[in-house]
């Protein structure tokens, strides 16, 4: 035992003093593995956040220190995706589910419009069925009949320039499918992005969007803070009447503390931010990691003869969220026990998919891959 400067004993167990040999590589979907750095600064800061006198969650949101915790994790995600003034960058809670509701009571309740849904995945799913709440919704495109295995053409979609809004979810987790590009929209529509599950692993043209968010447990920190980026002239839209959690324009006109903000959840996504430019480069730096990140996964999987078999169609793979299944759940199940063996973690798929999900955000480290890519062949090769 320790005894600490006020004479209270710890053992040696205890999770602050958990030894770092013990982390695994989490594979998991989200809440996900973050940057080991960030973890440790967090760690160093957690009891007293300098020039605070007390830890980061013990002082007021509206403190000076807190403020400027919230501007430089604004500032820094508007210079890492190159956001304009045009833009508001606000930080809200209640994560994607929230955002389903949110978008279509501001962009389409007592509009006039239809919304347009490009479905391609569960997330695309929950999202219309809370915008069918709001007002009327067409569905442009829905991969439903392949078990939404792929993203749609341009000559897929043929969204009206009248429409309320267009909305996609860039990245879908469970299935493993990633457009690789935005889809076509007319420049008289806004254009809707679900963005939670790849949001910073890229560099992204804003200017193209009305509205773009994040839930940051999956790519950008811990679960309890989303990022909306928002075109301004679009905050006048909704209703004043709606609840008013769910109105943009009370947290673009409160600075995100129109309510309570997440303080700590926007402390460590500020410091992930950070992370990606200043430890990683920047997102034209971090996109390349990922692409040979994936890419190797993927090769694996190719070249296996059949005994991996990809549920994303090749052209629309996630970076983010390698899925396969193997032959049998036997296989599957053994796959998973020995995984865990060589400390690969939280690998198991959703049961919409079944197989294997590896989640492989930004701060997945090349060596979690290799360990991974380095166990696909072995067992490959075992099982055949």
């Amino acid at each position: 035992m320790t005894a600490s400067a006020q004479g209270v004993q710890t053992t040696s167990n205890s999770p602050s003093s958990a030894n770092t040999s013990e982390r695994v590589f989490n594979f998991s979907a989200g809440p996900a593995t973050m940057p080991e750095s960030v973890l440790r600064e967090v760690q160093d800061e957690m009891l007293c956040y300098p020039g605070a006198g007390a830890s980061i969650m013990e002082i007021s949101h509206r403190d000076k220190l807190f403020v400027d915790v919230l501007h430089d994790a604004e500032s820094t995600i508007r210079e890492l995706l190159n956001v304009s003034d045009d833009y508001s960058v606000m930080f809200m809670q209640g994560g994607a589910t929230l955002q389903f509701s949110a978008i279509p009571a501001n962009l389409l309740r007592g509009s006039g419009k239809r919304a347009q849904y490009v479905l391609t995945g569960s997330w695309g799913k929950k999202a219309i069925k809370e915008a069918k709440k709001e007002g009327d919704v067409d569905i442009l495109f829905d991969a439903a009949e392949s078990n939404y295995d792929h993203v749609p053409s341009a000559s897929d979609l043929a969204c009206p320039d009248d429409a309320a809004y267009m909305y996609y979810c860039s990245n879908e987790t469970i299935q493993g499918v990633q457009f690789p590009t935005e889809p076509d929209c007319p420049d008289s529509v806004p254009l809707v992005s679900d963005a939670s599950s790849d949001f910073l692993c890229r560099p992204l043209p804003i200017d193209k969007y009305g509205l773009l968010y994040a839930c940051a447990q999956k790519n950008a920190g811990p679960a309890g803070v989303s990022v909306v980026i928002m075109r301004k002239d679009l905050l006048d839209r909704a209703d004043p009447n709606i609840p008013g959690y769910l109105h943009f324009k009370n947290h673009h006109d409160n600075d995100s503390e129109w309510n309570t903000p997440p303080t700590f959840a926007i402390y460590v996504l500020g410091k992930v931010a950070r992370w990606l430019r200043d430890d990683m480069g920047g997102l034209e730096k971090m996109e390349s990691i990922n692409r040979e990140k994936s890419q190797q996964l993927y090769s694996v999987i190719d070249s296996s003869n059949g005994f991996y078999r990809g549920h994303a169609q090749p052209d629309c793979r996630s970076l983010m969220n390698v899925t396969f299944n193997l032959p049998s759940d036997e296989l599957t199940a053994k796959f998973i026990a020995e995984a865990a063996e060589h400390k690969l973690a939280a690998l198991k798929g959703h049961r919409s998919v079944g197989g294997i999900r590896a989640s492989i955000y930004n701060a997945m480290p090349r060596e979690g891959v290799n360990t991974l890519a380095s166990f696909m062949n072995d067992f490959a090769s075992k099982n055949s």
